[in-house]
């Protein structure tokens, strides 16, 4: 059973965890393409469908720590300190993903849905109006959000994979 259980751990984490930070990566660069030409349906549609694809996986990406526990318990690891550390980071990158990466990524599809292009002075600190342009450090900010994402993940596939304090000699 221990076995099973990891195989679908280590499945569900490749196909739900890998298409949210792929998504979550190419977001932003299209997201400042859409923004500079909100007219152009195609860069519109782009960023919508990885901010869809972000959300839909995410929500299957609950399986990921459920059926971690569940391998954990099985092979009687779960008071381990790299299982814990591991643990902490995957709910910090849970929290970057859904207080920081999607309510930006949403407030981008807005701006973009409503024809907002980027604020040419507002990178150099004059303000715009909101109905007029976005400030263009948004998508800084969220590559940003979206990069301590991507390393809170791979840093929990690293003590996964390494497992310091492990009985295997890996």
């Amino acid at each position: 059973m221990t076995k099973f259980l990891l195989v679908l751990h280590v499945l569900v984490a490749i196909v739900a965890v890998g298409p949210v930070t792929v998504a979550a990566s190419m977001f932003p660069p299209s997201a400042r393409r859409a923004l500079a030409d909100p007219d152009n349906p195609r860069a519109t549609e782009t960023v919508r469908l990885l901010h869809r694809i972000c959300r839909v996986y995410a929500g299957l990406g609950i399986a990921v720590p459920v059926l971690g526990m569940a391998t954990a318990l099985s092979m009687g690891v779960l008071h381990d300190t790299w299982l814990i550390v591991s643990m902490v980071l995957t709910g910090i990158a849970a929290a970057v993903l859904l207080a920081l990466v999607l309510p930006r990524q949403e407030e981008i599809i807005e701006a973009v849905g409503a024809g907002v292009g980027v604020a040419p002075g507002a990178a150099a600190g004059t303000s715009a109006s909101a109905a007029v342009a976005v400030d263009p450090r948004l998508t800084v900010r969220l590559a940003m959000f979206t990069g301590i994402f991507n390393l809170l993940w791979a840093t929990v596939t690293i003590l996964m994979i390494v497992r310091p304090g492990s009985t295997t000699g890996a």
